[in-house]
Parts: structure tokens; sequence; C-alpha cells
């Protein structure tokens, strides 16, 4: 599964995880993605909430 929005084309973002004593981590935050079909088109593919949310993409 590419994690990576069919629509808007978001993806993973990277940040720190900072620790009470200010170390830092490598994390990574990850695109809340469904797996769903679109209107007009063969198959499913995977949307974000966001999308999904604000009106970019009508479900079948």
């Amino acid at each position: 599964m590419s994690k990576v929005c069919s629509i808007c084309q978001r993806g993973r973002m990277t940040g720190n995880k900072v620790s009470h004593s200010n170390r830092k981590a490598r994390r990574v935050w990850s695109v809340n993605l469904q797996k769903v079909r679109i209107k007009g088109t063969q198959g499913q593919s995977y949307v974000c909430t966001n999308c999904m949310k604000s009106g970019r993409v009508e479900r079948a």
C-alpha cells in the first residue's frame, strides 16, 4: 500500500520526537488514508480523510 493520497498527494511527514529532557529522535507521521470507491472511476483508491471531509471526493 502506498502511503500517499491519490487526490492531494499528501504523504508522510517527518520531524522530531522531543522528550521532557529535550532530547530529539526522528519520527514519522502518517496520513489517515481510507480505501474508498470513487464515483465515476473503476476500482478503489486510497484517499485521505481530509479530502473526504472537504468534499473533494464523491464516494460511489
